[in-house]
Formats: structure tokens, sequence, C-alpha cells
């Protein structure tokens, strides 16, 4: 055996690395395509905001009023938050659910920093939670931004 045939024979390197792109290339694409197909591509996009509310709560005549105010962090579009206490819907859609001459909302379009709603009713009760759910444009994705439970 020469030691020269060792070291002059690299038949098997180009097939070799072909195959092993070949297989990297195949699996890129079936990553990218499953992504898609599985709408995972949508979710990305759309991250909750980050958003920070606090609540104070006040009692008179049997009526809990509920105030909250958007302290800081990401605007979030008015038409995306739904407001719950005690499970019933109190803000969608950009506007009030409940009517009261006593109650304000927050505003049409985009809610930032200062922006406040007040509720008051005779049905909320001391310990109901309160929650402010973000919910994702043409998705089904909804997150909790905000969350407090009423203590008067």
């Amino acid at each position: 055996m020469e030691l020269k045939n060792l070291f002059g024979d690299e038949d098997a390197v180009s097939p070799v690395i072909g195959v092993i792109l070949m297989v990297a290339i195949t699996v890129i694409l079936a990553a990218v395509i499953g992504t898609f197909v599985l709408g995972l591509g949508d979710r990305v996009n759309q991250a909750s905001p980050s958003a920070t509310f606090s609540f104070d709560y006040s009692q008179s005549s049997g009526n809990i009023t509920v105030d909250t105010v958007h302290d800081g962090g990401d605007s979030v579009a008015a038409d995306q938050v739904n407001v719950t206490v005690g499970g019933q819907n109190v803000y969608g859609n950009g506007g009030l659910v409940v009517s009261s001459s006593d109650n304000s909302s927050f505003p049409n379009e985009d809610i930032t920093a200062g922006d406040g709603l007040t509720v008051n009713s005779s049905s909320f009760s001391d310990g109901d939670a309160v929650k402010i759910i973000w919910k994702a444009s043409g998705s089904d994705k909804t997150a909790v931004i905000g969350e407090s439970e009423v203590n008067v």
C-alpha cells in the first residue's frame, strides 16, 4: 500500500457534502411550509401589548364603582379590549356595554397612558374579578393584560 494513494483519493467527499446540503435544504423548507400551513406565522406578528393598569374601588348607595386607569406601557386599540367585572362584560368593541350617566369610557381609538374607564353598578360585589382582556385582530388569541379584585 502506497502512502500517496491514501491522500490522493478524494472521490467520496463531493457526494457526501451534496447529500448533507440536500437534507438541510429539505428540513428548512419543511419547517417554513409547516409554519405557514399551521398558521403559526400569524401568531408571531401579534404579541399581546405590555401595559399596566391601576384599579380603584368605591361604594355609594349600594352601587360599587370601578375606576380603571391605563398607567403606562404600550397603547392598546380600544376595539381590541374587553373589560369584565365578575364575569359581566362592561366594556367591549370600543364602547361601554353598561349604560349609566355616571359611567365614562376609554377613548374610541387607542387607549394610552392616563386614559380611564369608570363603571358602576349594583350588580358588582366585593371580591368580583376585574379583567382587562386584549383580543388580537383577525384571530382568536386573547390575553389578560390587567387584572384585579373588587375590594371596597
